[in-house]
This record gives C-alpha cells, structure tokens and sequence, in this order.
C-alpha cells in the first residue's frame, strides 16, 4: 500500500503516520505550504512588474482590488502571467514539492459569471505572515546591495556599479580575481617566484 499526502497540517499527518506505520504501509508527506525561504524565492523569481503586483498584493493583507492593481501597473496581462508561471517553473527547479498552490489567486465577480474580468487579487490569511517575512528580507537585501553600489537588474541579474580598489586589498591576505575569473596575473607572477 502506498499513501500520499499533501497539504495536510502537522496534527494530521503525524496521526496518519502512526496510523500508517501499523500497517506497514509506505507513507509519504509531502509539504507543500509556503514557508518563508520558498516565498523569498518565488518573490527573487518574478521579473519587476510581477514583484510589483505580489507586494501590493502583500501590502493590503492579501486582498486588493483588480483597480487599484490598473492604476498603479496599467495592464495586469503582463505580471499575472509571470505570476502563473512561477509556481510551475519553481517545480521544475525544485524550489518547492509539485502540488504547491499559488500564493496570489484572482477574484471574479460571482454575480456575473459570463464575463470573467477579475474584481480582485487575494493571498490566502495564513500565507500572508510568511510573504510578509519574505518581502521585508528581500528588501533589506536589496537595501544592502545598493548600499555597496549593486543594483538589481532584474530576475536573477545584478550589475555591479562598484569597483574595489586593489591596493586596499593589498597584504590583507586576499586573493584578489580578475572579472573573468581565476587570480590576479600579477598574483600568478608571485607565486611563480616564490621557492
């Protein structure tokens, strides 16, 4: 017998365990809740005008209205798109277990369900604590980065507007590199003399 479980809180799973275990059975739980590294993560993955969305999103405790999103991004086609397919893409990367479900989901107006335009843009109560936690890390990350002269690029791109200067480094013991890679060719010469 095999058993699978996913989204079952830690109560649950822990009795269906020892439930499992009397007879013999193969068990596997999988945890598919976002926790704050996940949500970091997906937050890192997404280009700037999906990010932009999630922390509005973040900001109103999970639930904004599709207007205010149009007034603050214009057309939300762009980041609910990349919103839709970061969860997939954190699969396949192995972020997080298959069976994740979106942090952000879309809100239709139940009085009219012919024309699906969304009213809104919600975060479930119990993950909005966790995106909180992973928003304000992001930012304080992003924060120290610009304060050494890194800025952002985009999604997993960094420009680098900081140059050190050698001669700081100089008998400090660091081995400094060349921006291709490998030590300083001056630091090569060095060691080639040395006995």
């Amino acid at each position: 017998m095999k058993i699978t479980v996913e989204g079952a809180d830690k109560e649950f799973a822990e009795k269906l365990v020892a439930l499992a275990a009397q007879h013999r059975a193969e068990l596997t739980v999988i945890d598919t809740a976002w926790t704050a590294e996940r949500a970091e993560r997906y937050l890192r993955s997404l280009p700037a005008g999906a990010r932009t969305f999630a922390r509005l999103v973040i900001r109103n405790h999970g639930y904004i209205g599709a207007g205010a999103l149009r007034e603050q991004l214009g057309r939300l086609q762009g980041p609910t798109v990349a919103l839709a397919r970061a969860v997939p893409r954190g699969v396949r990367e192995g972020w997080w277990p298959e069976g994740t479900a979106a942090p952000i989901t879309v809100v239709y107006d139940e009085a009219n369900p012919s024309w699906q335009k969304a009213v809104a843009y919600r975060m479930a109560a119990e993950d909005v604590p966790v995106f909180e936690a992973a928003l304000a890390a992001l930012e304080r990350s992003q924060q120290a980065a610009r304060a050494l002269g890194i800025t952002p690029g985009g999604t997993d791109k960094t420009t680098l507007t900081w140059t050190p200067d050698p001669g700081r480094a100089e008998g400090s013991g660091a081995n400094l590199i060349d921006l291709d890679g490998g030590s300083r060719p001056a630091a090569d010469a060095d060691a080639e003399e040395r006995p």
